[in-house]
């Protein structure tokens, strides 16, 4: 009996020590399944969120950006047909009797090199022959259209229908295009370019 007493305590510890076993083992393969998903979701908390969220940043910062870009290229554009179609009149446009001041008051659209060359034919050629043969011409713009255009630079189809009167003479009437070239001065828009098509 004592045998038995002894085998059953023997199976008692074994199962015992079995049990224990098993359960750290499920023990162990519990921790381990809550470590990784203590990992996971770490891995999810201070990885991923955080580069989803700058990558939404930066995307959103970008279209931002393009929108703005876009806004300023299409004021340009609305801005530099304005100035090239009142710049064309007012550079094509005098009377005889008021030639020097017509065309001075035109200088103030222009700019750069085409400043310089558009002085000189005006001094020259332009204010002596309108008053030796009372010249006088009157310049409208039916239409004009961007050809391209960016925040400061700017490209402009530009329609013209001028009339020409000398003095004792019937009026003629000329029809032409421009490209008219255009650069932004600080606030303004003014013509660098002016060259027939």
């Amino acid at each position: 009996m004592a045998d038995d007493f002894e085998t059953e305590i023997d199976t008692d510890v074994e199962a015992d020590e079995a049990e224990d076993t098993v359960a750290a083992s499920e023990m162990g393969a519990s921790a381990r399944t809550l470590r990784g998903r203590i990992d996971t979701q770490r891995i999810v908390a201070f990885g991923v969120l955080p580069a989803m969220t700058v990558g939404l940043a930066v995307g959103a910062g970008l279209l931002l950006w393009k929108y703005v870009a876009q806004d300023a290229v299409d004021t340009a554009r609305v801005e530099s047909v304005a100035a090239a179609r009142d710049a064309t009149v007012a550079i094509l446009s005098y009377r005889a009797d008021t030639v020097e001041a017509d065309l001075t008051a035109a200088r103030d659209r222009i700019t750069g090199a085409f400043l310089d060359s558009y002085t000189d034919l005006v001094d020259r050629t332009v204010i002596p022959g309108a008053r030796a043969k009372g010249i006088s011409t009157e310049a409208r713009v039916p239409a004009a259209a961007s050809v391209s255009a960016e925040a400061d630079h700017a490209v402009v189809l530009v329609f013209v229908d001028q009339t020409i009167t000398m003095e004792g003479s019937a009026p003629s009437s000329t029809a032409s295009s421009l490209r008219v070239t255009l650069d932004k001065v600080g606030e303004r828009w003014l013509v660098s370019g002016f060259d027939p098509v």
